[in-house]
């Protein structure tokens, strides 16, 4: 493989046809990349989990759910009485969520849909609780995206965002070509409040995993 074949990620140097379904996988790679994502991505989701507790009636949506470890995550926690939803844009997320998650599918609390934030298929106010893992970097519009995501929560629910990599003024050299690659956008914590104020969010909580540089928001509708 030459340089030419390879992308610096800001953590590791990685093949380049892989780690471009990181933003929306496909075929094999797609398949492969997932299957990774949720090994690789369980550490920080264990982290950021921690700091907000699941009700055994709660109802869950999971933006851009990739694998489905989180999906799986949440059926573990809720009854009967609560649901998990996933949604993605990619056809194999999709495809991997439902395979990862068949048992709970089966008992009817969970669905995974194929779908994008943007306009999402969910009646006003039909969760409590909105997940985004390692995804917001890509939304394509970013406040009119929260906007709908505000949109489907019900009043005092919240949105949760955990991302393996935060902005930091004169720190992001090392995600340059990441940030090319991918055509991705990464947020610090006053823009990402400022973002989430201007979509109607409020009583923001912050919290920041300075060895591994990750940060979780935490944003009340």
């Amino acid at each position: 493989m030459s340089d030419n074949d390879k992308v610096n990620t800001g953590h590791h140097i990685e093949d380049k046809e892989l780690i471009k379904n990181a933003r929306k996988p496909v075929g094999e790679l797609g398949h492969q990349i997932l299957d990774r994502m949720n090994k690789s991505h369980e550490a920080m989701a264990q982290w950021g989990v921690s700091h907000f507790e699941v009700k055994k009636d709660s109802k869950i949506l999971d933006i851009g759910c990739g694998g489905g470890r989180n999906i799986q995550r949440f059926a573990e926690q809720i009854s009967e009485n609560g649901r998990v939803v996933g949604i993605d844009y990619s056809d194999v997320s999709v495809e991997k969520s439902i395979e990862l998650n068949k048992e709970s599918i089966n008992k009817g609390i969970v669905n995974v849909l194929q779908g994008s934030v943007s306009e999402m298929p969910f009646y006003d106010e039909t969760f409590d609780i909105a997940t985004a893992f390692e995804t917001i970097y890509f939304w394509p519009d970013f406040i009119n995206d929260l906007k709908e995501v505000n949109r489907v929560l019900k009043n005092d629910g919240f949105l949760f965002i955990c991302n393996e990599a935060v902005y930091r003024e004169g720190e992001m050299d090392k995600y340059d070509d990441l940030v090319e690659l991918l055509d991705m956008k990464i947020y610090s914590e006053d823009v990402l409040k400022e973002y989430l104020r201007n979509a109607g969010f409020y009583d923001f909580k912050a919290f920041i995993n300075y060895e591994n540089e990750w940060i979780c928001i935490i944003a009340k509708k």
